[in-house]
């Protein structure tokens, strides 16, 4: 059974794009985060001038839609990130926009502290891959006491929730859980978690093409092995542009005369950006992904609990 969090954000500026604070209960954890042209306030706060670490966010000009990323550590945040803000040829950065500070309430982060929780994020951002990181080097694990090494794991969990409600998804990861296979046309599989859907396909009949995907934790992810169109067979835009750049980066790579084969995990931004993907055209995803020996498709599993609780209802 998934247990609920209460995450508690506060928009000190009052609105949702400038400065903001965010908390877990029962968590010491403290999350700020602001866009480069508020950092002046962000600086000013108390939390700013702690021991901590921080994540500079900003447009990858390599990647379609993807991210630059920049994981640091200080004994006192606001001054590491005063430093990041001059020019590049005055010691700074340029590519970030955004900044994100990890404290704790408590003030009882060291030095030792952070420097493990710097190490954990880098390992974490690049295991999940959804951005570039300019860090130069990956420092090693610091050795902890057994103790701080259980207190900085919970750290970093409740991280993992509380960053992706700030939009901040370069940790996430698409781990799945194994699910049991139907047993006939009418049983729909249920995952062990609740997080995630169950495995569908799709199939280009005329190009042996078929593909698997899963909803994890709300994203809609295209599974390693999978298979696609080399090509578009029509000019679809925006699918089109993505195609090529999947392409372009080495996460689909040519398999056959007319596919090719999808060389991680993949998250789109719905069933039908993926579908487009494989069947190399515009395609409805919550038609075209199904689930094995089910024929029941994503729309329609979507919908179930809709159905169940309301389809009796209309008058």
């Amino acid at each position: 059974m998934s247990v609920g969090k209460s995450v508690r954000l506060f928009l000190a500026d009052g609105t949702p794009g400038g400065l903001l604070t965010a908390e877990i209960m029962n968590w010491t954890g403290h999350v700020a985060a602001a866009p480069r042209s508020d950092l002046g306030a962000l600086l000013k706060r108390p939390e700013a001038s702690r021991t901590g670490i921080y994540i500079l966010l900003g447009d990858d000009p390599q990647s379609m839609g993807g991210s630059l990323a920049y994981i640091g550590e200080g004994d006192d945040v606001a001054k590491r990130l005063y430093h990041h803000s001059r020019n590049e040829d005055q010691g700074g950065k340029d590519f970030w926009d955004r900044a994100i500070v990890l404290t704790s309430k408590d003030t009882n982060l060291t030095k030792a502290h952070a420097r493990y929780l710097e190490s954990r994020f880098i390992s974490l951002a690049i295991e999940a891959n959804r951005s570039r990181l300019t860090n130069g080097t990956a420092p090693p694990l610091l050795p902890l006491p057994e103790s701080d090494v259980s207190d900085m794991e919970y750290f970093v969990a409740q991280a993992k929730i509380v960053l992706p409600v700030l939009g901040v998804n370069i940790f996430r990861t698409t781990t799945t859980t194994t699910t049991r296979q139907p047993s006939g046309p009418t049983d729909v599989v249920a995952p062990t978690d609740p997080s995630i859907s169950p495995i569908f396909e799709m199939f280009v009949k005329k190009y042996g093409i078929r593909a698997m995907a899963q909803e994890v934790d709300g994203e809609f992810t295209v599974r390693k092995g999978s298979m696609a169109r080399l090509s578009f067979t029509e000019n679809s835009s925006n699918y089109e542009l993505l195609h090529d750049e999947l392409l372009k980066s080495g996460q689909l790579v040519q398999d056959g005369r007319d596919s090719a084969i999808f060389t991680q995990d993949i998250v789109f931004r719905g069933p039908s950006a993926a579908a487009a993907i494989v069947a190399g055209r515009a395609a409805n995803g919550r038609v075209e992904w199904r689930v094995p020996g089910t024929g029941i498709s994503f729309g329609s599993w979507q919908n179930q609990d809709v159905e169940s609780n309301f389809g009796g209802n209309e008058s």
